[in-house]
């Protein structure tokens, strides 16, 4: 095993908000016991083995501008090994305490299925080896689904049964590995499970192969006593026209319909909910309140461009609101913050990758840390309270609890001759209220 790429580079420390270093968290002290629990415990940040190791900084009308060594490799399980060596070593240096990947990211796909599993198994094994001397644990493994040409017309979704075959059995190693790695959770994100025109879909049947697949992945994390959660990742759109599992409310609803929604929950994703037309503090709330709330992926959208910009994180105002939401919700028990999240294909050298992570992290950092102020000051919370407080009374709890008919109701209301009239929101005071803890 030769030098990596970050080899040179110190692991970067806590040096506070004075420090000028460039290479130092200055609100991400790790140890720091805020409500209750130390920093890291909150905030579980894990290092995408995709963009991090991966990405070589082509799009749709470039070339790569990103050259690592492994990427030269002739050998591929060889260059499989370099990245590995490279990857534990960005771990190493960036002191955070969980990684994620797919299958393509960690080991070259074969000639034939049996290869790829046989190449799959291979670098599993080094993995492992290299998390003996590691600090860093798996957050969660996936498998890569949408990008080789098989997947062009979906995975579970697509029309032809030997690909959901070949993706069913992707699946099912995939989930082997992340047992064996340890891993906390299992995600699966369908890039490519939805249509391009409905001119040749059938959306009865693609979404009950969808069901199916999703049925048979929770089959199997009982059957092997896999103890971490299932997460499914919602997004709108890109590459596909429409994606079946568009946003939270769209994925409890079929988790609902095929009996799944204790058994599946979602990993969050800030670009993907403004594909959507929402906020990330919207996905959190609302998966917070149907109770599948799983994980995050930290990074942030263009409202300029359509796309998955996938930047890192640097609206403190948004991250807040973000974070605030987080803590209402008690947590996210055992999902994290994945940093999926890329540098700009003009970043070239190995240090933006450590420029990039150190900002993102001190973003979510200061970000929690301001959104525990509001949370333990309990004055918006109080607020919001108190514009409800009319539904803590006896008649109307029956109310809402279906206790009274629709005539009763009326009857009521016309005997005490009601007159609602408009209360204001204060909006402008809660956001005062946020912007003063800025």
């Amino acid at each position: 095993m030769g030098q990596s790429i970050f080899s040179s580079f110190p692991v970067v420390e806590y040096k506070g908000t004075e420090s000028t270093s460039d290479l130092a968290y200055r609100w991400y002290d790790a140890d720091r016991t805020v409500l209750g629990k130390p920093l890291r415990e909150h905030l579980r940040f894990a290092v995408a083995y995709w963009h991090s190791l991966v990405m070589n900084g082509s799009d749709p009308f470039g070339a790569p501008t990103i050259n690592r060594p492994w990427m030269n490799r002739t050998d591929a399980m060889q260059a499989a090994q370099d990245k590995a060596d490279a990857a534990f070593d960005l771990f190493r240096v960036l002191d955070l305490p969980f990684y994620t990947f797919h299958d393509r990211d960690i080991t070259p796909d074969g000639e034939t299925l049996r290869e790829s599993i046989t190449n799959l198994h291979t670098m599993s094994d080094y993995l492992a080896k290299k998390m003996e001397s590691s600090k860093t644990r798996l957050l969660w493994g996936t498998a890569n689904l949408f990008s080789h040409p098989r997947f062009m017309s979906g995975a579970a979704t697509n029309p032809d049964p030997e690909v959901f075959a070949y993706s069913a059995t992707t699946i099912k190693h995939c989930m082997d590995v992340t047992k064996k790695l340890g891993g906390e959770n299992y995600v699966l994100w369908g890039g490519r499970e939805g249509y391009e025109t409905l001119l040749n879909t059938s959306l009865k049947r693609e979404l009950e192969q969808m069901g199916r697949m999703l049925t048979l992945v929770v089959e199997y994390k009982h059957k092997i006593g896999f103890s971490g959660q299932i997460l499914l990742e919602p997004k709108p759109k890109e590459p596909t026209v429409h994606q079946y599992d568009f946003d939270t409310a769209t994925v409890f609803g079929f988790l609902k319909r095929f009996g799944l929604e204790n058994e599946v929950k979602v990993n969050l994703e800030a670009n993907h909910a403004l594909l959507a037309g929402h906020t990330f503090e919207h996905e959190i709330a609302t998966a917070a309140d149907l109770g599948i709330l799983g994980s995050l992926d930290i990074n942030r959208g263009d409202p300029l461009l359509g796309w998955d910009t996938d930047q890192f994180p640097t609206d403190l105002y948004s991250m807040t609101l973000a974070m605030y939401h987080v803590i209402q919700a008690g947590g996210l028990g055992r999902g994290g913050m994945n940093f999926d999240a890329k540098v700009r294909r003009q970043s070239t050298e190995p240090e933006d990758l450590l420029h990039a992570h150190i900002g993102g992290v001190d973003m979510c950092a200061r970000a929690f840390l301001i959104a525990a102020k509001i949370h333990e000051e309990g004055r918006l919370a109080d607020i919001v309270d108190e514009r409800y407080a009319g539904w803590n009374l006896p008649e109307n709890k029956a109310m809402l609890a279906g206790k009274e008919p629709p005539e009763a109701i009326a009857a009521r209301s016309e005997e005490r001759n009601i007159n609602p009239q408009p209360r204001s929101g204060r909006q402008e005071q809660l956001e005062n209220l946020i912007n003063r803890h800025l």
